[in-house]
């Protein structure tokens, strides 16, 4: 999230629906429609959505 001018880390995800219910914590009304959008969404350590175990 960026906020105040600054990017903010808002948790770690295990899934895709956690990602959504992460974005729509901030507000967005449609989060699904963004979860490929890289303005949005900074997938790391792995291929899009892809989850494993660390």
């Amino acid at each position: 999230m960026h906020s105040s001018g600054r990017d903010e880390i808002l948790g770690t995800t295990y899934s895709d629906h956690d990602l959504v219910v992460f974005i729509e914590g901030v507000g967005v009304a449609e989060p699904e429609a963004i979860l490929d959008d890289p303005e949005w969404v900074e997938w790391r350590g792995g291929p899009v959505h892809e989850f494993s175990a660390a």
